[in-house]
């Protein structure tokens, strides 16, 4: 039977549900008949810190992402990532594919964070008037359209200052010496961190700025440091 593969948001499983038809491998997990509409699925956790997905009805191949890249640091050696900041990191992938970008740039980050829309971070730059239409339409007018027979990849590669953005996040956290996850907020500050990335420039235009970073720093974890000063 053929299999395809497909992209995935994160999702939240209980590791108690341990299946009963691979008694070989106690990593797989059973969804319920319910899931991705009916199907029976099987759950592997890999070493890459990503969820193998297979259904038997018909098999697909489903990849879910539980970590976000980072050049500077192995998975091992990081803080968590928050649900909300993988779901963000997600979502803000498939915006750059809808608009058919050959990367995930720092404004795809921003567009990520509002579209989950439920974090802090998220909230905050809606109180700010900064809402994902606006953001999209900024997008378009700085970096213009794609062509119309262009095709993203599948998981558009980061920009160089996506990826900075991340790794600043990463240090941040560490430096903080906190136990928490890594959050969205940090994905916010750390686009910010980018001064010549598309991010900064379209929060610029809509009016956020370093005072407005320092209160999302202060009011929404104290302990990050604003580096980027």
């Amino acid at each position: 039977m053929a299999s395809n593969t497909i992209s995935f948001l994160p999702i939240s499983i209980c590791s108690s549900q341990i299946c009963n038809e691979n008694p070989h491998n106690s990593s797989l997990l059973s969804l319920p008949l319910s899931s991705f509409y009916g199907n029976k699925l099987l759950i592997s956790y890999s070493k890459l810190r990503t969820l193998s997905i297979k259904g038997n009805n018909p098999s697909k191949n489903v990849t879910v992402l539980s970590t976000l890249p980072t050049k500077k640091y192995t998975s091992q050696n990081i803080p968590k990532w928050s649900a909300r900041a993988i779901r963000s990191f997600g979502l803000g992938e498939l915006e750059a594919r809808k608009l058919k970008y050959p990367n995930t740039g720092t404004d795809a980050l921003l567009m990520g964070i509002l579209i989950e829309g439920t974090s802090p971070a998220a909230k905050f730059l809606r109180a700010n008037g900064i809402t994902f239409f606006k953001v999209r339409e900024e997008t378009v007018n700085l970096l213009g359209k794609s062509e119309m027979y262009f095709f993203s990849p599948e998981h558009p590669p980061l920009t160089e200052q996506a990826q900075r953005a991340l790794d600043w996040a990463v240090e941040e956290k560490l430096k903080s010496g906190d136990s928490g996850e890594i959050t969205t907020t940090h994905i916010l500050l750390g686009t910010w961190s980018e001064k010549e990335s598309a991010g900064r420039k379209i929060l610029e235009t809509l009016g956020f700025n370093d005072d407005k970073a320092k209160e999302v720093a202060e009011s929404m974890n104290e302990d990050v440091a604003l580096s980027f000063k």
